[in-house]
């Protein structure tokens, strides 16, 4: 059997010193881990890390082909607790240096949204949903 967990999430840097500050200006913290070649930031439910990208491409025994270009087909996401909370984390993206896609407003669903690209064009989601459940670490167990 497979553990139904996800652990670790990496993203491949293209230039690791300026997407680690990106991070550390949202007020992310940085685990003491973390080295210059490879940064770890902790997140309610797994750890997020950073690492040189033909690097991890060389590790997975894979070719990199183009990554800079397009959307990649993943999205992150930060559920917030409040439909405000998403604007004041949009202001904070903004002043780190992230590039708005979609500016906050309420969403179809009943919730609100957001969207920001990183410095290396990650695209990440802001959203507040009326029916997230989290537990004690602030988790996301039910939406």
């Amino acid at each position: 059997m497979v553990p139904q967990r996800v652990s670790l999430l990496t993203l491949g840097a293209f230039q690791l010193p300026e997407l680690r500050r990106f991070y550390q200006l949202l007020g992310w913290e940085e685990k003491e881990s973390s080295t210059d070649q490879y940064a770890i930031f902790t997140t309610a439910g797994v750890l997020l890390t950073l690492f040189p990208l033909e690097e991890l491409a060389k590790d997975a025994g894979i070719e990199l082909q183009n990554p800079k270009e397009g959307f990649r087909g993943v999205i992150f996401a930060i559920i917030v607790n409040t439909p405000e909370e998403v604007d004041v984390v949009m202001e904070k993206v903004k002043e780190a240096g992230g590039k708005v896609l979609r500016e906050p407003s309420d969403a179809f669903w009943g919730g609100r949204t957001s969207y920001f690209a990183d410095p290396e064009n990650n695209i990440w989601e802001v959203a507040w949903n009326p029916s997230a459940i989290f537990d004690e670490r602030g988790a996301m167990i039910e939406f």
